[in-house]
């Protein structure tokens, strides 16, 4: 049974930073695209970041120069790092992933996902 779990998560004042990790279990993922979603109350889950099995990366705009996405192939762990947070970026964090390494933003194209972690940034 393929299982995702992310950890990492919590309150942090702005410009503060967080790392979180996303931990994947049941099958090997070295050859999945590895990526980050976020969804905050009232508003559609969107895209933050992803990791093909090339080691490509992809950012959002919103977001861009300030996360950076790594991934671990041995641990099958992916992780977040989150620099100079804003308030904005309060949300639940979500990892997924997908067998393919195309449409990376559209979080229909992932077949897994976790259950999330809540990161707060306060003003």
């Amino acid at each position: 049974q393929v299982q995702l779990e992310e950890s990492g998560g919590g309150l942090v004042q702005a410009g503060g930073s967080l790392r979180l990790s996303c931990a994947a279990s049941g099958r090997s993922f070295n050859t999945s695209t590895l990526a980050w979603f976020r969804q905050a109350p009232g508003k559609e889950r969107e895209f933050v970041a992803a990791m093909a099995w090339s080691r490509n990366t992809y950012y959002a705009d919103s977001v861009k120069g300030r996360f950076f996405i790594s991934r671990d192939n041995a641990k099958n762990t992916v992780y977040l790092l989150m620099n100079s947070l804003k308030p904005e970026d309060t949300a639940v964090y979500y990892c997924a992933t997908s067998a393919g390494s195309s449409g990376v933003t559209d979080p229909t194209n992932y077949d897994y996902w976790g259950q999330g972690t809540q990161v707060t940034v306060s003003s």
